[in-house]
């Protein structure tokens, strides 16, 4: 099971890319709303979560967490009690906590990114406390994945997909993706 949270400002393409691409896989994905199951995007589109944080519990049945980006909607993650407990819970077990866009600096602002490798949106370096920030799209360093931002959705999705499937899959999703 995997959770997308999203929160009022979120990233749509950020959020619903990965979404896409992990149910191709064939994993159990569940939007999580933050605060509410109708959350509006940060263009605007409403979007109704299969559930809200309270009802999404936290057991080893969680493969992934992915916090996507955006504004406010990183600010609104951030805020959240139940998202810093899913975070916590995800790093005390090595469960994957991918992020992209502003959402790596919620991981820097814990303390997470320390001595890791990670990349953000142009412009939240600094929030990467004690991270290498470096020059990739996607960076993966033990359970923690991030990535840029909305340009690099689809490589971000695929990379999650090798990390709970497997490169193979990732590498199909791909080429279906291109109508090969």
């Amino acid at each position: 099971m995997i959770y997308v949270f999203l929160a009022q400002g979120f990233e749509e393409v950020e959020a619903l890319t990965p979404v896409d691409m992990l149910r191709r896989a064939e994993k159990k994905v569940i939007t999580v709303g933050v605060g509410d199951n109708i959350i509006v995007s940060s263009h605007g589109i409403p979007v109704v979560a299969d559930t809200i944080a309270q009802e999404a519990p936290l057991t080893d049945e969680l493969e992934m967490i992915v916090l996507p980006g955006g504004m406010p909607g990183t600010l609104n993650l951030e805020k959240s009690e139940y998202v810093q407990a899913a975070i916590r819970f995800c790093m005390e077990r090595n469960i994957p906590v991918a992020a992209i866009c502003a959402a790596p600096s919620i991981l820097g602002h814990l303390g997470l990114l320390e001595g890791r490798r990670a990349v953000c949106y142009t412009g939240f370096e600094a929030q990467l406390k004690g991270a290498e920030v470096c020059g990739s799209a996607v960076e993966v360093d033990g359970n923690i994945i991030t990535a840029r931002g909305a340009g690099v959705a689809m490589q971000f999705a695929l990379k999650l997909v090798e990390t709970v499937v497997s490169k193979a899959e990732s590498d199909r999703q791909f080429r279906a993706v291109l109508c090969e």
